[in-house]
């Protein structure tokens, strides 16, 4: 009886610690859902490592931005359920990656995403050269260590507003257990620290969030983010959606708070911009239609105040993933935040021209502002090339300011056009090379119907450039953008072809180059080189040596007297013959090539036997040298 006692006992402590492991990841996942990521991950710690669980850890950490954490989550995950994880994991992972800077293990798992090579190294180094510009960022002076400031944003002359959470008295968000956001303004020291900061009116900032302010040309009118205060219940978690508010200066006080008609309590409408004339609002947007995680979104502000309706951006600005805090400068240049663009890491900052009404295809603004984790809001007052841009690659949100220069690595470059020597005609379907100093290939290009190239080139480096056409002589140039040299070099490469250049080199009428030597005479039924034959080849010899990049084949033909086979393994030997004794002379083997036609390509009618004279017959038995390249 006591050992049955026993077994009851351990039955139901066992049951008792099942239901209690059941209890605690239910509200595991609940607080994922609600998206409580600090203490969802301290509950996650605890539970049995399956799926699900390695899942929901590796996500917790990485949303709040503990990659060392995330990457060691995600890597126990993908070794452990490799071929059963959903492929958006190996974005997150990369992601994560790519914060700690191990571009070489994110590529991997990036090119598995986009199903395409992905070299991030390589993208950096491209970008260095093409960027518009060159950032130097300074770090906006803050008393308050713990705190997040971000979205710094002009307010009139000589105000800037910011989002912070330094408002100890607000309750804690539970994503990263920091205060609510409220809205602030505050003047910028000569040194760049934050004065006079104060908190906007209670008509502004409420319990919940508020943030990214912006302000209308004219300082009377902001638009600004709001977070619901309730939740609403999505296909996977219940999510508080943001949404865009305005409000009038009224006597020197911010009023009149109104949410925009467009908003919806099933999708976020955040992070609003305003162009230069007042008439178009970008936002970023999760609502139905999007691309991809969030779109960025324009809308026409109409002069009775009403707006049309939101138009996404399209492909060209938006992808899968994210793009965020738009800001429209006063040139209608359009930047913005995003993670779905090839970038350094997290949130990178991205810009793109309006032309003909549509904006171009973003370019990233390089590593002088664009770190390995995220960085976004970004704003610039274009005449002064001076701005603001925010980031958390210190571990809180940290406001910079910047000023920018031209990048000058833009600049140096080398371009030109391909055309013929003599005729001027440009040579379209031309390879133009760029070498470096050691002979080492940097680029190549096929040139199109305009035959013009371009190639990027680096400061303090020696070049040659070389041009190359199927029967003419390549050009070689060399260059070098050193103290001697320039940035910009504009090369005509002029070719001239071995038909102009050479009184032997004739096009015959199928369009072949070849070089006509007097007829080389062989023995009958053999194939060797006799004296005669050798030194009218000597003339090709010299030649090959003239122009080391000439290639040649070496055909021989007979009659059609004789043996269809008989007369193909002669010509065949015949050829061969030819092509060594090139060989003996000094031409690399590589440049030539030998083949036997036989009987198969006759100049004249003597196609059968007994309708030709001696003499017909002979102009048949040949060998040919055709120019290959």
């Amino acid at each position: 009886m006591k050992k049955h006692t026993y077994i009851l006992a351990s039955l139901l402590l066992v049951g008792g610690i099942a239901l209690a492991q059941k209890s605690n990841l239910k509200r595991a996942n609940k607080l994922f859902e609600m998206r409580a990521y600090i203490e969802a991950a301290e509950l996650y710690e605890t539970k049995e490592r399956n799926q699900e669980v390695l899942q929901n850890l590796a996500d917790s950490y990485y949303y709040n931005a503990n990659l060392q954490k995330a990457i060691k989550a995600y890597r126990e995950l993908f070794v452990s359920y490799g071929d059963s994880i959903d492929i958006e994991f190996h974005f997150r992972f990369a992601q994560a990656l790519k914060g700690v800077k191990d571009y070489k293990e994110a590529d991997v798992h990036l090119s598995r995403y986009y199903n395409q090579r992905i070299n991030t190294p390589a993208f950096i180094e491209l970008t260095e050269k093409t960027t518009p510009h060159t950032f130097k960022l300074k770090q906006i002076a803050n008393e308050i260590g713990t705190n997040s400031d971000f979205g710094l944003s002009f307010y009139g002359d000589d105000k800037v507003a910011f989002a912070s959470t330094r408002n100890t008295d607000n309750p804690s968000y539970s994503w990263n257990n920091l205060p609510y956001l409220d809205l602030y303004s505050g003047t910028l020291s000569a040194e760049g620290k934050l004065e006079n900061v104060t908190p906007f009116s209670d008509e502004i900032n409420t319990d919940s969030h508020e943030s990214n302010a912006v302000f209308s040309k004219d300082g009377k009118t902001m638009y600004f983010n709001r977070t619901n205060n309730t939740r609403a219940k999505t296909e996977e978690e219940r999510i508080a959606h943001v949404q865009i508010f305005k409000a009038d200066l009224v006597d020197g006080n911010w009023t009149n708070v109104t949410e925009l008609p467009f908003n919806s309590t099933k999708y976020s409408c955040e992070h609003p911009s305003i162009s230069k004339d007042g008439k178009t609002l970008y936002f970023a947007s999760d609502m139905p239609g999007t691309i991809g995680s969030f779109d960025i979104y324009k809308v026409a502000i109409n002069e009775d105040g009403t707006y049309g309706t939101p138009e996404n951006l399209g492909a060209n600005v938006n992808t899968k993933h994210r793009e965020q805090f738009p800001y429209i400068s006063d040139l209608d240049v359009l930047y913005f935040a995003s993670d779905g663009h090839l970038g350094f890491g997290g949130l990178d900052v991205f810009r793109s021209n309006l032309v003909n009404g549509i904006f171009d295809k973003p370019v990233n603004l390089g590593s002088s502002i664009n770190s390995s984790l995220d960085d976004f809001a970004y704003t610039i007052r274009e005449k002064d090339n001076q701005g603001f841009v925010s980031s958390n690659r210190g571990g809180f949100d940290r406001l910079f300011g910047f000023g920018r220069e031209e990048n000058i690595l833009t600049k140096y470059l080398v371009e030109g056009v391909v055309q013929d020597k003599n005729s001027k005609d440009l040579l379209a379907g031309s390879l133009v090379t760029l070498f470096d100093e050691a002979g080492n290939v940097l680029q190549d290009s096929i040139v199109g119907a305009k035959a013009d190239y371009l190639f990027k080139i680096e400061p303090n480096k020696k070049y040659k450039i070389r041009g190359t056409r199927k029967a003419y002589i390549p050009q070689d140039v060399e260059f070098s953008t050193d103290s001697k040299g320039k940035i910009q070099h504009n090369i005509y490469l002029t070719l001239e072809s071995f038909d102009d250049a050479e009184e032997r080199v004739k096009q015959n009428e199928k369009g072949d180059v070849q070089v006509e030597l007097d007829k080389i005479y062989f023995d009958f039924n053999r194939s060797k080189i006799r004296k005669d034959a050798a030194v009218t080849l000597d003339v090709l010899v010299d030649l090959m040596k003239k122009y080391p990049s000439m290639e040649i084949e070496v055909s021989a033909h007979t009659d059609v007297r004789g043996k269809d086979q008989y007369n193909l393994d002669l010509s065949k030997r015949r050829a061969a013959s030819t092509l060594e004794y090139l060989v003996s002379k000094g031409i690399d083997r590589s440049r030539l090539k030998s083949i036997g036609y036989g009987e198969m390509q006759p100049i004249n009618k003597c196609v059968k036997v007994g309708i030709c004279t001696k003499e017909e017959y002979e102009e048949n038995r040949r060998c040919e040298f055709t120019i290959l390249n």
